[in-house]
Formats: structure tokens, sequence, C-alpha cells
């Protein structure tokens, strides 16, 4: 990880990560949608469907909470994001 005065307060702030509990987007699921990658909220924890996606739910659970850092769900990729500072960060 870089050094904390290199990346956003919201990055920084990031102690814990939460992983997703289901590999799906719960919206998609809801309305029988598809997705292309998946994020998960850091501040409550919810996995949606990623800005490549038809739908994109991440992107619409931030601007609707504020929730402003993921991380990606895919297997294999350790980076969180910043919608608010547009900031990546690997772990």
């Amino acid at each position: 990880m870089q050094d904390d005065d290199q990346i956003c307060q919201h990055l920084a702030a990031i102690t814990d990560i939460k992983q997703p509990k289901e590999y799906l987007c719960e919206e998609c699921v809801k309305t029988h949608s598809s997705w292309m990658h998946l994020r998960t909220c850091q501040t409550c924890g919810v996995t949606l469907c990623c800005d490549s996606s038809p739908n994109t739910h991440m992107t619409k659970h931030f601007e609707a909470t504020g929730h402003p850092v993921v991380i990606s769900a895919e297997p294999g990729e350790r980076w969180l994001w910043c919608y608010m500072d547009k900031a990546v960060v690997g772990y």
C-alpha cells in the first residue's frame, strides 16, 4: 500500500477490508439483469456492479449514500477506489 501521505483521507481511513458475502450484484439479481464486474462498499458492505455493467449500481449507490470507498470484488484483484477523490490504491 502507498504511504498514507500520498492517498486520500477516505482510503487512508480504511483499516479492515469488507469482503463480498456473495459473488453477485444484489440489485441486478432483483431485476434479472447481468453485470460485468463487482465492487463491495467499504462503508456498508453491499456488493454491486461496476461502471462497465449496464446498470452501474455501485456508482448509483455512491451517489445516493455518499459512501466513498469500494474494493474490487473480483477474485485476485486487491485494490480500493475512492469515488470522491477519484483515487485508487492496492492492498
